[in-house]
Order: C-alpha cells, then sequence, then structure tokens
C-alpha cells in the first residue's frame, strides 16, 4: 500500500506545474516521475514514494459531476495548507516568490508555534497556500 499523498486541484496548469517542477526539488528534494507542463496530471517523488501530485480541476470536475459548479468559492478563510520544512526560510521564499509565487506573510520568528520556528507564507500560481516552516 502506498502512503497517502497531496493531490493538488488546479486551474492553471501549467503554472502550478512550473512553480512546482522549479521549487520542490529544492525544497524536497523531490524528482518529477510523471507528467509536463500541458497536464493534466503530473507527480513528484523522492525515493519513489510520492510526494504531490497536480491533476487538472476540469478533468476531475467533469469526473465528479461537478462541473457546473464554481472552481473557487467565495472569499473565505484557507482550508488547508501544505508544509515545507526547509533549513533558510527567508532563502526558500525568495526561491519561490522568483518562481511564480505570491507573498503572504514574510518570513517571521514564531516562539509561540514552537523553539527557534521561523516561517513565511505564500500562495502558488492556483492561488494555493504554503509556509515555509524552519526545522
Amino acid at each position: 500500500m502506498d502512503t497517502p499523498y497531496n493531490r493538488l486541484l488546479v486551474s492553471r496548469f501549467a503554472e502550478c506545474f512550473g512553480f512546482y517542477r522549479a521549487v520542490l526539488p529544492r525544497l524536497t528534494g523531490a524528482v518529477l516521475a510523471k507528467g509536463e507542463p500541458a497536464g493534466p496530471y503530473a507527480n513528484w517523488e523522492v525515493d519513489d514514494r510520492a510526494v504531490l501530485a497536480l491533476y487538472d480541476r476540469a478533468m476531475m470536475a467533469a469526473a465528479l459531476g461537478t462541473d457546473g459548479l464554481p472552481a473557487r468559492p467565495p472569499a473565505a478563510q484557507d482550508g488547508a495548507m501544505l508544509v515545507f520544512r526547509v533549513d533558510d526560510v527567508d532563502g526558500a521564499l525568495a526561491f519561490c516568490l522568483g518562481h511564480g509565487g505570491t507573498p503572504v506573510s514574510g518570513p517571521t520568528d514564531r516562539p509561540e508555534w514552537g523553539p527557534n520556528l521561523r516561517s513565511a507564507h505564500l500562495r502558488d500560481p492556483d492561488g494555493h497556500l504554503i509556509e515555509l516552516q524552519s526545522y
């Protein structure tokens, strides 16, 4: 049995593919196992174990019969977040922003979350919330 992994449903597949193709190797050591910018599917692995997959949102909606619903709900708080533990939060944030990420909150020490914890937040090209967190 495979272990669970995240599959993001994305509307902007090519942009998200480019973002994750650039940042996942540096942040997680994951390599592209399958997929291309045209989609509709891509996945990255570390040691033959899935780390993250992208799937075209419209294709999944058609399969589920939800293609008549809006792709995005009205403005609301985030319901999920990807978290990457990194050696250098500041450097990782700059790297992600240089590859199409959008800043949410800059690097901040967060002692209330844990000893020596530092984090920053950004969004991928499709708007998914990402936290970069120190070890």
